[in-house]
């Protein structure tokens, strides 16, 4: 139990390490943002009325997005380029980085103490298991890749 609280400390100090300076990055991104020619987009109506939504209802989505594989690195650079006020955003921050903590520390030194056995007592079988793996997260962005690349025939006409 030990080894899991440590470890769900570590994670968690590294995650709102993490997560809170991509929130920074986008709260200066956006400061950046106000001050160029963009400046007359991001003051527009509908701008300004989807970033007073993000900075009242986008808590939840933050914390949320720590469940989610490649999106809390968005929600929090978003959350901060809206100028999420912070006493909205770290609350979440602390109880979505929580969540993400405790699933990577128990899901993660559960996978690694199963491989670490299964290398210590069958070294083929351990080592297929990891090529395995390997593999199948290969094929996995190879199918994501070639879904984000059109055919050669998909060519969208251009707008004159």
């Amino acid at each position: 139990m030990d080894k899991i609280a440590l470890t769900a400390g570590a994670l968690y100090a590294i995650v709102l390490l993490r997560a809170g300076g991509t929130f920074a990055v986008g709260w200066l991104a956006g400061a950046g943002a106000r001050r160029t020619r963009f400046a007359g987009r991001i003051s527009s109506d509908r701008f300004r009325r989807a970033e007073r939504a993000i900075q009242r209802w986008g808590a939840p989505v933050v914390a949320v997005s720590f469940l989610t594989v490649g999106f809390q690195t968005a929600a929090n650079f978003l959350a901060g380029s809206m100028r999420m006020p912070l006493p909205r955003y770290l609350p979440a921050l602390f109880l979505g980085g929580a969540a993400w903590a405790l699933i990577y520390a128990t899901a993660g030194l559960g996978v690694l103490e199963v491989l670490g056995r299964l290398f210590a007592r069958h070294t083929a079988l351990g080592a297929s298991a990891v090529a395995v793996l390997l593999f199948l997260t290969v094929c996995g962005v190879v199918a994501y890749r070639r879904r984000a690349v059109p055919a050669p025939g998909d060519t969208v006409a251009e707008e004159s």
